[in-house]
């Protein structure tokens, strides 16, 4: 990849990681983020720029210390889940039950559960499968009885990095605290378990929540002849408290906000309107996401395709498509231009993405960026989230990949059919 913006995309986005950091939902620093990326792209000359409020959580986490206590004492790393309730200022001291599966849990005894800790502990399988007992364990833990919740992380890897996330409670149960341990101090309590051993850990956990307010960014490069139609790029601008968010989601942020830039610095101006929006409070449940579904409900008909990037910025390999077979032949057709680059791969999902998942179950056409990511769950939600993820070559070919394939939908003489 040659030209003016090589490395442009790595560059700005280690500006913005170095500069920021951390930016959790309902933050200070999430809301100077937001007019930084404003800032940027007005002086790129693009002024179609608004933005909409949205109310957001702000979940603070305090100090979080989990200990073994039997039958040997040992320090065990854990990160507390996304709006997880706080511990007595003296801890919690339970003896630990372990159960790789909710089954599991359903067949033991109130008895057995009541008064201690769960720890779930399924293997990695995909995200999608896997990730349930981290948003529903503590609920599920509750209505057995047990004091806290914990969980294997959800990831195939580790370096004894324990991976945060969202988690919520259900309606009538006691919100207990729940947090993530690492596979190594999983594995362990596992062994240890099935051994017969009496397992005992003293948790501390402390946070705070209140209510915030942030936005949603939204840019336009105006179509020329149907500016009324949307073809949509987006990436989600907050993060998790821990790490840098510059995986998740800086990357999917960068190549969105580089689409209308590069565009408008090349004057090419496609039939419709190309928006690139900056999801806010994504990582506390796609908040942002379900604001800008409300506010634009009479105006989804006019969205032509969407398209996130969220699932990191490697090399890219093609997209992640939902929508009727016609539309699907159509973007498989358009794909078959990025065969020099690898980038041709059609993978049919129902539901792609993150936030754009709230969009397209209206059904709305769209798709999210399929890359080499094969390692994005090692970092994901994690301290290693850092700028040493990113390759600034693989950043310039997903930059190219995500502006042409937008570019080219946008301009097509048809609609992509519903």
């Amino acid at each position: 990849m040659e030209g003016d913006f090589k490395r442009k995309t790595y560059d700005e986005l280690a500006k913005f990681v170095d500069k920021f950091g951390a930016r959790p939902s309902g933050s200070e620093i999430l809301e100077d983020s937001i007019d930084y990326m404003i800032q940027l792209t007005q002086e790129e000359d693009i002024t179609d720029i608004t933005t909409e409020k949205v109310e957001v959580p702000h979940w603070v986490r305090g100090k979080e210390v989990a200990t073994m206590l039997k039958p040997r004492e040992k320090n065990i790393a854990l990160l507390g889940l996304g709006r997880s309730a706080t511990t007595p200022e003296e801890g919690i001291t339970a003896e630990v039950v372990v159960v790789s599966s909710f089954e599991k849990l359903d067949a033991a005894k109130y008895e057995d559960i009541k008064g201690k800790i769960v720890l779930y502990d399924p293997i990695f399988t995909t995200y999608g499968e896997t990730v349930v007992y981290r948003s529903q364990g503590a609920t599920k833990a509750a209505e057995k009885g047990a004091v806290a919740a914990l969980v294997r992380s959800i990831a195939p890897f580790s370096i004894n990095s324990p991976h945060t996330g969202s988690q919520t409670y259900g309606e009538n149960v006691t919100q207990i605290p729940t947090a993530a341990i690492t596979l190594e101090d999983a594995d362990l309590i596992r062994r240890l378990y099935d051994r017969g051993e009496t397992i005992e850990l003293n948790i501390k956990m402390f946070s705070t929540f209140d209510i915030g307010m942030s936005r949603n960014t939204i840019i336009d490069l105006k179509g020329i002849e149907k500016p009324e139609k949307l073809v949509i790029v987006s990436g989600h601008i907050d993060s998790w408290d821990v790490g840098q968010g510059a995986m998740d989601d800086g990357g999917g942020l960068f190549v969105s906000w580089a689409a209308p830039v590069i565009l408008k610095r090349l004057n090419l101006r496609p039939r419709r309107t190309i928006r690139s929006i900056f999801w806010t409070a994504e990582e506390l449940g796609l908040v942002g996401a379900y604001a800008y579904e409300k506010n634009h409900k009479d105006e989804l008909s006019n969205i032509n395709f969407i398209m996130e990037s969220d699932e990191g910025t490697f090399a890219p390999l093609g997209l992640a498509v939902a929508g009727t077979q016609e539309a699907k032949c159509i973007i498989a057709e358009i794909l078959k231009l990025f065969e020099s680059i690898n980038a041709s791969t059609l993978v049919e999902e129902d539901s792609p993405g993150s936030d754009i998942a709230v969009i397209i179950k209206n059904g709305v056409p769209g798709a999210s960026l399929h890359n080499a990511n094969e390692r994005y769950f090692w970092f994901h939600h994690t301290e290693g989230d850092t700028m040493n993820v990113e390759d600034p070559d693989e950043l310039d070919l997903c930059t190219a990949f995500w502006t042409a394939v937008s570019y080219i939908i946008a301009d097509i003489s048809v609609d992509i059919p519903r």
